[in-house]
């Protein structure tokens, strides 16, 4: 079986929701986007990577910020979802209904994608300033706090100042969101270095629940981050990656960004699919069960 034959409430790039009333039902499918477009082919195993390396990171961040999770269970599952067991199992999670921040928390630590082509022209970063002579894939001397809206399907997230976040959200949950951000990447970021991964940049959801502010949706998966190998870090290059980074190259070396993206190679499939299990394995430490 390769999906449910229930139609979600909402649905977005890559996850299915299912109100069930006092919780939502979160479903990590297998599709693949790049440059706001959900691709034509599956990625096998994607959406089991991206709920069981979630999982991983909330409860290894659990004295960091509280999160959304409650249950990855099937046991758990209403009565309805029975017949697709198999299918959710690994891939699934029952989560608190959160009121969710209009906002994406970006955390960069190194310079790389979007951060580097604006450092190159203007030596800013989502026009904060950074010292002149830093290269492709230079570590920043600190972590940078860079939000930015969240768009639509087929649209363009737009990268905004801390003081539009302030405006946005009120300068005090702003302020929060940053510090949260921060800390978690912090965290995350020496568990994966000492896992043999540097995480150069990553990207979180927070939301409200009962008055307190918690991270949602996926964690530090390799749709949400760059993840690169410790051990093959150079400077002033692009760097071997374990994230979606590989299909971006593939379509930037073979579309000319006009129409629909075009189909991936099998190989490219099946190679995207082994760094994003890799990726699990590397930062969990864990082999990778498929479910």
């Amino acid at each position: 079986m390769t999906g449910i034959d229930i139609a979600p409430d909402a649905q977005g790039k890559v996850r299915d929701l299912y109100d069930l009333g006092e919780s939502l039902l979160l479903v990590a499918s297998d599709r693949i986007s790049a440059f706001d477009y959900v691709l034509a082919d599956d990625i096998p195993h994607k959406g089991a990577v991206l709920t069981q390396l979630s999982c991983f990171w909330f409860e290894l961040l659990d004295g960091v910020t509280a999160n959304h999770l409650l249950s990855t269970d099937v046991a758990d599952l209403p009565a309805r979802f029975a017949p697709y067991e198999d299918y959710l199992r690994g891939r699934f999670m029952l989560v608190r209904k959160a009121e969710m921040f209009p906002v994406e928390c970006i955390v960069r630590g190194y310079l790389a994608g979007s951060g580097l082509k604006e450092y190159a022209q203007q030596g800013t970063v989502c026009g904060i300033e950074l010292p002149a002579g830093l290269v492709n894939s230079s570590k920043l001397a600190e972590p940078l706090f860079t939000p930015s809206t969240k768009a639509a399907i087929g649209e363009h997230d737009e990268n905004i100042s801390f003081e539009a976040a302030a405006a946005l959200l009120g300068t005090g949950v702003a302020a929060d969101l940053r510090d949260l951000s921060l800390a978690v990447y912090a965290t995350a970021r020496d568990h994966a270095a000492a896992q043999g991964i540097i995480i150069a940049d990553t990207k979180f959801e927070f939301g409200m629940v009962e008055g307190g502010i918690v991270l949602a949706d996926e964690v530090l998966t390799p749709d949400s981050s760059r993840f690169w190998a410790v051990d093959a870090y150079r400077e002033g290059v692009d760097q071997p990656s374990f994230d979606k980074q590989y299909v971006r190259d593939w379509l930037d070396a073979n579309w000319d960004r006009r129409g629909r993206p075009p189909r991936l190679p099998q190989d490219v499939v099946e190679k995207t699919s082994e760094k994003y299990i890799q990726a699990y394995e590397k930062i969990t430490g864990r082999p990778f069960q498929v479910a």
